[in-house]
Formats: structure tokens, C-alpha cells, sequence
């Protein structure tokens, strides 16, 4: 997944209003568009290192958009809205062990009356569902954590994917780690822990966990290592 444009280096200052960060870029300060409404726990420290993306469309009221933050000398991508693409270059590119031989992938699926998938891939007559999960939260050096605030939507997405799971769909939950410096994942059942305890339960009743770390460059994000996944 590549960036819309060339990165530009700043310092962090502030975050408010959910989707705006006060950022200094040389001598000036500029207003850019935060695309990520989780609480981004542990990232927001002022002077704080980080990378935005400048939009030439003349529409758009912030021209910034933030992209990485570091965090103990390490990048993290903050911004959700590019998590699909990289799985969805992942998918196409064969990354993934487990879907090396896909026939088709299908974004934004919908599954029911009110949920909508990441994605539908078929492999024969096997169809899948994968959930992604973007994840920046590490508290420890060297594990990642999810989530990093309590997660009604995500707790709907696991008893959805249960669903699923009776009628015959093979179901995944891709946490997509947007950091370099972790190979453990686990749980953060200290901040959520209903949404934890219930996917425990799905993994028992044949949830599948991927878990996946990204290698960042100055032209975009890819997904790189297979994570070890610690459930408990």
C-alpha cells in the first residue's frame, strides 16, 4: 500500500476533537486530519515524532493527513483507513500462508441485515470471511496488544463471525500490527475484557487468528512477519 504522497517529518503537539492533530512541521504549525478514532493509547505524547501525507484535492479542508507516529524509536501507522489495502495487497500478493492460492477476494461484503465483512475469499468451494483488525497498542517491548480501548464493534464482529461460522463460512480475525519492533501479540484483557473473554470462546468454536507485522518505507506500508499469538 502505497502513500497518496511524499512523506513529510513533524512533531506531534496535540490531539482533539477526535479527528484533528496539531502537528509542527519546520517552523510552523499545521492542523492535519487524525484518521483514527480509537484512543490511539500510548502515541500521543507531545514532541512525539510523526509523518503526514499532503493532499493536492483542492477540496479537501485539511490538506494533512498523519500517517505514522513514533513511538520508542519505533514507526506505528495510526491510520485506519489504509488497514484494508494492506491486507488487501497481502491477499493479491500471497503474503498470508494460510491463502496462497485464493480464486477470489471481495471487499466490504455484506452478512446479514446489519454487518459488513472486510472481506469474502474463496479458495474452491471453501468461502471465508476475515475480519481485520488494525493494531497499534504495545506497552511492552516487543508485544503488541489489541485492543487498546473497550470495543463494541468489535465484540459484534467476533458474535457475527460466529454466525457465519453456522452456515458454513470459514471465519478469521487478521490483527494487522501497523509496528515493526513486536513479535508477540496477545490480549489487552486489563482494558477490555468481555471483548477478550468472548474471543477466547470463538477460538474454541473455530475462530482463526493471523496475526501479521508491517515493514514501513518511505513510499508506503506493507504487511511483512507472521506474529506469534498468545492467547492467555
Amino acid at each position: 500500500m502505497n502513500f497518496e504522497g511524499k512523506l513529510i517529518t513533524g512533531l506531534f503537539i496535540k490531539r482533539y476533537k477526535r479527528f484533528f492533530v496539531d502537528i509542527k512541521v519546520g517552523n510552523k504549525i499545521v492542523t492535519a486530519h487524525c484518521p483514527n478514532t480509537g484512543s490511539m493509547l500510548g502515541l500521543l505524547k507531545k514532541n512525539n515524532k510523526v509523518w503526514l501525507t499532503k493532499s493536492d484535492n483542492p477540496k479537501r479542508k485539511l490538506k494533512y493527513t498523519l500517517q505514522i507516529i513514533e513511538d520508542q524509536s519505533s514507526k506505528v501507522g495510526i491510520n485506519t483507513h489504509i488497514t484494508n489495502k494492506i491486507a488487501l495487497d497481502a491477499l493479491k500478493s500471497s503474503i498470508i500462508e494460510k491463502f496462497k492460492n485464493l480464486e477470489t477476494i471481495r471487499p466490504e461484503v455484506n452478512f446479514g441485515s446489519n454487518t459488513r465483512f472486510d472481506f469474502l475469499i474463496t479458495e474452491g468451494k471453501k468461502k471465508s470471511f476475515i475480519e481485520v483488525k488494525n493494531v497499534t497498542l504495545s506497552r511492552k517491548k516487543g508485544v503488541a496488544e489489541f485492543p487498546d480501548a473497550i470495543t463494541s464493534r468489535g465484540l459484534k464482529h467476533i458474535e457475527e463471525l460466529l454466525k457465519a461460522s453456522q452456515k458454513g463460512y470459514e471465519i478469521y480475525l487478521l490483527f494487522l500490527i501497523q509496528r515493526d519492533d513486536c513479535n508477540k501479540f496477545k490480549l489487552a484483557k486489563d482494558i477490555d475484557p468481555k471483548y477478550c473473554e468472548l474471543l477466547i470462546k470463538a477460538v474454541k468454536k473455530n475462530l482463526n487468528i493471523l496475526c501479521y507485522d508491517c515493514k514501513f518505507s518511505t513510499k508506503g506500508i506493507k504487511l511483512n512477519r507472521k506474529i506469534h499469538f498468545k492467547i492467555k
